[in-house]
């Protein structure tokens, strides 16, 4: 494969993500998604620095399905997506993921196994090259950290 200069990562999330810091922040934390962006893009600056790379990290939310759907179809190396209430009803984000065959990492701030019983389903889980979920937006640094991984080992 040939060598790339730069990985082009999608960092997604679904629907409400934009209420972070305000909608239940016992469960979701205070942090807003700029927030958890902002730091992403930190973290990913660092990273690249690192395995000597460049890291093209988009960040992007949308509340429209199909919106986000398009989005996915862009040509991105890899993905790091939190579907939100997506997870665990849309057959058509699985489809789209499965379909597209693009590395993703499946992403939730909270304890998913520990919370009701239709948020402890996960369609998309099965086809990600990993999930993490529960340690808060910190959740998303791990999930960045083991993909950046997994395309150094697949893709470089």
């Amino acid at each position: 494969m040939k060598h790339k200069e730069t990985l082009k990562i999608l960092v997604a999330s679904g629907v409400n993500l934009d209420l972070l810091g305000k909608r239940e922040p016992e469960i979701y934390g205070h942090q807003t998604l700029d927030d958890v962006h902002r730091s992403l893009k930190g973290l990913a600056e660092r990273f690249s620095k690192d395995i000597q790379i460049g890291i093209h990290l988009e960040c992007f939310q949308t509340n429209h399905e199909g919106v986000l759907l398009d989005k996915l179809s862009e040509g991105w190396d890899g993905v790091l997506i939190n579907p939100g209430a997506w997870t665990h009803t849309s057959l058509a984000l699985a489809d789209r993921l499965a379909g597209l065959a693009v590395p993703f990492v499946e992403v939730h701030i909270s304890n998913i196994s520990r919370r009701e019983a239709i948020r402890k389903h996960s369609h998309t889980a099965p086809i990600a090259v990993g999930v993490t979920y529960g340690f808060g937006v910190q959740s998303y640094h791990t999930g960045l950290f083991g993909l950046i991984h997994h395309l150094q080992n697949t893709k470089l």
